[in-house]
């Protein structure tokens, strides 16, 4: 895998209100956002970011109906076709006493499909290295940062908006990104 050098400017800010707003003013200043890191979750961050909702109900979804299929499907083989037993005069296949096992087979794979889901769309596997800007942002500050490489404007040009948002400090760091 091929590895390259971006330059980023990274601004430093110190409370949650004022990222948020910078987020708008630096965007309607013509810079392109790499990202923003904070110790916990801002509402309403992800909007002026402007990402797009989450697909990640839909898979949920879908590996709760695989969950439930494979449950009934289980079940109904088992006690209807494979092994049938007649206990207490019932009926070898009974739905009302599948619910049990279909309920908890349903939120087994929906709960470990999402969290495969997760780990793959967020590209968090064993022996990656996190991209991390200033340790910071896991305590108490809010880190934006600022590809130049994907920038039109000049590293001075966006200093000075990144200042001008609020940013108590602006510094330059080298990241090796994979190509």
């Amino acid at each position: 895998m091929e590895h390259n050098e971006n330059k980023f400017l990274v601004g430093v800010y110190d409370d949650e209100d004022v990222v948020l707003s910078a987020v708008t003013k630096v965007r309607n200043g013509g810079v392109r956002i790499h990202e923003v890191y904070t110790p916990f979750p801002i509402h309403g961050l992800d909007e002026v970011l402007g990402y797009k909702r989450s697909r990640l109900p839909r898979a949920a979804f879908m590996f709760g109906i695989t969950g439930t299929s494979l449950a009934l499907l289980m079940q109904i083989w088992m006690l209807g076709f494979d092994w049938p037993i007649i206990i207490g005069g019932k009926n070898f296949v009974t739905f009302p006493d599948f619910i049990p096992v279909t309920f908890e087979l349903t939120v087994l794979l929906a709960a470990l499909g999402m969290v495969a889901t997760f780990l793959i769309v967020s590209n968090l596997y064993p022996g990656k290295r996190p991209l991390l800007f200033d340790s910071r942002c896991t305590d108490d500050k809010f880190i934006m940062a600022v590809d130049l490489t994907k920038n039109s404007l000049t590293q001075d040009e966006i200093t000075a908006i990144l200042r001008t948002s609020g940013a108590i400090e602006v510094n330059t760091k080298i990241v090796e990104v994979e190509a």
